[in-house]
């Protein structure tokens, strides 16, 4: 957490009872009050609203191509797997390539549902402000993860961008080594990085004939 986040007196005492009571957790998290309130916009008001949702390590695997389904600031990793993993540098954002690497090697993320991080927002913070943390490095990580992962069995998937992402989404296809995509006729939810933003699974594998 940031010098100016402020952490329920609760929080480290509840995310430690959370890792002791379930060994195959390897990290936990927890909600957040994003502030201060008064300057908060539509859209991280949803933002907060959609990762207070996220309450289960099934939940936060099911949301883990929409956005770092866990705050960063709230993390609480075991050690010797943070040794293993460590943070790098790939040009994304650090919190997230950790958290998607912890998921991919097969480990559990948790989260305390409880809002435990008062996490300050504003113009400044480095998400805003660092190259690193723009759209187009976003939609890089997780094609990056999709691609080594979750498709690599695959040559097809099913895209859901969203409305007005038709750039996001020919730039995350490439991304992805070209496969084949086909769109679907549900309609799309929210998003605008052309991976999908649906509720259910972000990405479905198409049968293979």
């Amino acid at each position: 957490m940031d010098a100016d986040d402020l952490m329920h007196r609760a929080r480290l005492r509840e995310q430690l009872a959370a890792l002791e009571s379930a060994p195959d957790l390897a990290a936990v998290g927890c909600h957040v009050r994003l502030f201060p309130r008064r300057t908060l916009r539509d859209r991280r008001r949803a933002y907060e609203l959609w990762l207070n949702a996220i309450d289960s390590p099934r939940r936060v695997r099911e949301e883990a191509f929409v956005e770092c389904p866990v705050a960063h600031p709230t993390l609480m990793i075991r050690r010797e797997i943070l040794a293993d993993l460590g943070y790098r540098d790939r040009g994304w954002p650090e919190d997230y390539d950790l958290v998607l690497r912890l998921l991919c090697a097969g480990h559990d993320v948790g989260v305390v549902p409880r809002r435990l991080l008062a996490w300050r927002d504003g113009p400044v913070r480095l998400s805003r402000t660092a190259d690193r943390y723009g759209l187009d490095r976003f939609t890089a990580c997780k094609a990056a993860f999709l691609a080594a992962h979750f498709l690599a069995a695959t040559e097809a998937y099913v895209r859901r961008p969203a409305r007005g992402a038709a750039k996001a989404a020919r730039a995350a296809h490439r991304r992805l080594g070209g496969r084949r995509g086909a769109a679907s006729g549900d309609p799309p939810r929210a998003g605008g990085d052309g991976i999908p933003r649906d509720p259910r699974l972000r990405v479905r594998r198409l049968s293979q004939t």
